[in-house]
Parts: C-alpha cells; structure tokens; sequence
C-alpha cells in the first residue's frame, strides 16, 4: 500500500486513517511524495518523524500497488499505478481558492476527479465525511459520484475519542482556571493572519495574564510557506506575552479540546471544535470570495456572532447561542464514532481480504507542549478599595502602562529591573552538589532594594507558596498567606506573584504609620476574589533558603 502526499496537511490526514489498517503483516504501508506542490516541503521531514519508509517519486511511478491512498486528487496522482482511494481532506468543500481550482470547490476540480485515457488510473473509492459531499461530487459529474461512499472522518473520530483528556490538555499547556481563547487561521490572502496580522497581539495586550490564555493554531500550509522561524517572528509579540503556537500535527486537534471560546475565519478547523464541544466561537471572517455559499463553514460563520473588537471580544463570546456550532457541525460530519469502522471494511473489500479479528479503536491525541515563551514583566491594573485589591496584569511593551511595573527577577532584562516598582522571585532549582551559595528570603529582598533604589517593593516566593515581602518605609518584613479558592468540587490556586502585585499597591494607599498585620485581604481576579493573610513574618521565614 502506498500513501501517497503532495503537501504535510494531505500527509496528516492519511495518518489519522491508517489505525484502520493496524495490526495487519499482510499489509506494508510504503510513503511518496508527489512533486508539484508549493507545499510540499515539510512531508519529507514528517515521513521521518513518524518513521515511515519513503519510495522516492520515480520509483513510485515505475511500481504496481495493491492500494495507493490520497487526500487530494491534484497532481500527477495518476501516475501512479494501482487502485486509488481518496480520503477526506478537510471538514467538507467549503472553500474555492482562485486559480487553483478552476471555479469549483477546492478538491471538486473536474480534471482531477475525472480520469480519461488509457494511462490514468481508476479512483476505486472516494470516500467522503457526509452524504452532502456527494451531491456536491454528483455536481461536478455523475461518474465521479458512483465511486464515493459516505464513511465520516477519521480525524474527527480522533477528536471524539479524546475528549475525556480535556483536563490533561489543559494541564500540559498550564492553562489553569484561566479562559482558553483560541484563533484559528486558515491559508491563503482571505485567513485571519492575512487580514487581522495584529490580532494575536491586540488580544494578548487586552486579556489580563491571569484570567485567559491564548493560542493560535495555523494551517499547515502556512507552516510550510513561510517555515517555522519566519513565523515565529511574525508572532514575536503575542508570542512574547505567553501565546500558545500549536504544531500543525495533531497538537492544534488537542488544543481545540481544551478551548474555552474560539475565534476563526472561514478554515473548516473551527467545525472540528464545534462537532467535539458546543463552546462560544465568533468570527472574523469578512465577505470574500474563497468562501462557498451553503457549504457547513458558510452556514456556520452566518450563525455566530462576528468579533467587532477585541474590547468586544468577552461580550461578543457571550452572544453566541448555544447548540449553534453543533448545528453547523453536522451537516459537515456523519457517521460521527464510526468511520474507521466504515473506511476499514470498504479498504478490506477493495484488498479482497478478511479484515482482523480485533480493530484499532482511533488514537488519542497527545498532550500539547506549553508556550516556548513566559512574560516576566507586567503592566499591573490596581484597584484598592478598603480591603478589596483588584488587579489585572498584561505583558508589558504591548499595551499601555499600568498602576505599575511587576517584574521577576532573573528573567527579565535589566533595563526592565531597574524600572520596576515591584521585583519579585521565584526559587530557584534545587542543587544537586553540596556546595553552593544560596540567599536567605529576606536576605535577598534587602539586597535587591539596596541594589534597586528605584524599586519600592521586593517579594520572595517561596516553594511553599508563602509569600515574604518588604516594602520601602516599613521596617518589617510581611508573610503573605494565598488561600485558595474551593469551586464546585475543585481548587483553584493565585499565582502569588499576582498576591505580590495587590500587596504592592495596597502599601501604595497607605501611611506608614498606619497599622498593617495582620490583615485579611480579597485579591480580586476577574470575577474571582481570593482571600489574602498578611502577618509579619517570623524569623525561621526571613531565613529560609530560596
């Protein structure tokens, strides 16, 4: 069996069909990549990832194969001698890209599907996600559509079956209590990181630290035009403030499990999301061209709600009516728990083999990576009223400054250290020798005022959690105790360099002749409030090691 791919995204797609096929030394599952796409470029690298065995594309064209499986019909697919049976790429035909698919559907293209001469190669089996996708072939030509058969998705069913791994996914990326806002770009001049360049960073700017994180997930088109490190440095500014850039296998499935609220254009990824979970999405995808009236992404992107801004963007999520995306999703995916199922048994009749005993069920998706970069300086909103220390913290540089500047020292640069009102630090790893030079918590604090005159306060975090701070005019050293929060059966933790950051302003409001400790604070985080203990610190605090 040769699996044949002219780009990485047609490459992942066969991958996720080939558990229909496990388990069986009867079959040898041989690579190729076609020539001729503009795309090509990573398949080589993923076919070696995954360990596959390549037959170079001359050799391919000079062997007979008892299967050759494809998720685009385009190219010179039909040199290669053997049954051919197209999967599906993408969830439906929902867009027409000019002057690649001449006027029709992307992969509905009449002088791909339909194959005249004595040197062209039957497609045995065009195996489709939907009943709908048949009209759609049977539009293009009556013959095209005698070979399809409706066997659902295999990515989907990968989707659906890691849906329990919700909270590992949202474990891996260090998501938390936080929202999860995940953007969605397509390839191509109509995709979101061609129209909204600036959008990933006017969001990290806007959503405080503490209560969204965000993550972004390309197609593998533009992975493959622009390579990794051009991208990165198109993102350098979201990426900086903690956003999440998901490979373009199978980590970007697992992060749309993990989301809380999705924001797309018209890339059919946004109906995986809303087929696996029904959660708010909204669009920002303006009247183009590429886009299909009636296919499942038009009808999705007429029924959410439309991002107006990205001061908007909590109430517009509020907006979208649930059981919406779902709707949408269906008229893109049928057979939903059962197409490796289907696709095992058309395969198997087509081989004219009995099939195993036992079936792969589909593979989960594997844990997501946590972003590559963390912001260590923040622009923090404080609000001190009475007791009640609102705070909201953003990566400083891409927004507007705040009531002041949080910065973790040994982290950041020094330039931002001797800007700060507040340096704060968190251990550091343990040694493993027996010698070694270490500060004491309050050690380290008087240090760094002394070394930092203009720094007003210093805070040590200590692997417990405790928090030891001193702020200038004060002769004490404070203890300050984060309590967490109880929700529904689960707890949820203050990072307590955010407790830092609300102490901080709330000595600002005070003289230093009024009483301080001990005090019960209310950290306020978005719409959660956490209860703060400020006590002086005892000795055996001020001394311990960090």
């Amino acid at each position: 069996m040769l699996l044949a791919a002219r780009s990485a995204v047609a490459l992942y797609r066969l991958l996720d069909t080939l558990p229909a096929l496990s388990g069986d030394d009867r079959i040898t599952r041989l690579f190729t990549l076609m020539p001729g796409s503009d795309f090509g470029v990573d398949v080589l690298s993923v076919i070696e990832e995954v360990g596959g065995r390549l037959v170079p594309w001359s050799e391919a064209c000079s062997r007979s194969y008892d299967l050759v499986l494809a998720a685009s019909p385009k190219g010179d697919l039909h040199l290669l001698r053997g049954r051919h049976v197209l999967l599906p790429h993408g969830a439906g035909y929902n867009k027409s890209i000019p002057g690649e698919s001449s006027d029709s559907a992307s992969g509905l293209d009449p002088a791909f599907l339909l194959r005249d001469g004595d040197d062209a190669a039957p497609i045995a089996l065009h195996a489709v996600a939907h009943p709908d996708q048949v009209a759609r072939i049977a539009a293009v030509d009556r013959r095209a559509a005698d070979r399809a058969k409706v066997v659902g998705d295999p990515t989907l069913e990968r989707v659906l079956a890691s849906r329990p791994l919700r909270e590992r996914y949202r474990a891996a990326l260090g998501t938390g209590a936080r929202r999860l806002v995940v953007l969605v770009s397509t390839w191509g001049p109509e995709s979101l990181l061609r129209q909204h360049p600036d959008l990933p960073a006017r969001l990290a700017a806007r959503l405080p630290q503490d209560e969204y994180q965000l993550a972004l997930v390309v197609h593998p088109n533009e992975h493959s035009l622009l390579g990794t490190y051009e991208l990165t440095e198109r993102l350098a500014p979201a990426l900086d403030a903690g956003m999440v850039l998901a490979s373009p296998h199978e980590e970007w499935a697992s992060i749309l499990i993990a989301a809380d609220a999705l924001v797309t254009d018209h890339g059919s990824a946004a109906l995986y999301y809303c087929a696996a979970e029904d959660r708010p999405a909204v669009s920002v995808y303006q009247d183009g061209i590429e886009l299909i009236p009636g296919s499942p992404m038009h009808a999705l992107l007429r029924r959410i709600p439309r991002l107006g801004s990205v001061e908007s963007l909590e109430e517009d999520l509020r907006a979208y009516r649930p059981g919406t995306g779902r709707e949408a999703a269906q008229a893109a995916f049928a057979h939903q728990g059962r197409a490796l199922s289907l696709l095992r048994a058309e395969l198997y009749a087509l081989l004219g083999l009995t099939p195993p005993a036992l079936a792969s069920p589909p593979r989960v998706l594997p844990p997501p990576g946590p972003a590559d970069r963390a912001p260590a300086a923040f622009d923090v909103d404080a609000d001190v009223d009475g007791k009640s220390l609102h705070v909201a913290r953003r990566p400083v540089g891409i927004g507007s400054p705040g009531h002041h500047l949080a910065v973790e020292y040994g982290a950041a640069s020094e330039a931002l250290v001797r800007s700060a009102g507040l340096l704060y630090r968190r251990p550091l790893p343990t040694s493993n020798t027996r010698s070694g030079l270490r500060w004491t918590s309050d050690g380290w604090i008087q240090h760094v005022l002394s070394a930092y005159p203009g720094c007003r306060s210093a805070a040590a975090i200590l692997p417990s959690g405790l928090v030891l701070f001193r702020t200038r005019g004060h002769a004490e050293a404070y203890a300050v105790q984060v309590e967490p929060r109880s929700e529904g059966g689960r707890v949820t933790r203050l990072d307590p360099a955010a407790a830092a950051s609300a102490v901080h302003a709330w000595f600002l409001r005070r003289s230093p002749a009024d009483p301080v400790a001990p005090s019960r604070l209310s950290c306020v985080i978005g719409n959660r409030a956490f209860a703060l203990v400020l006590r002086p610190a005892t000795n055996a605090e001020a001394a311990e090691l960090f």
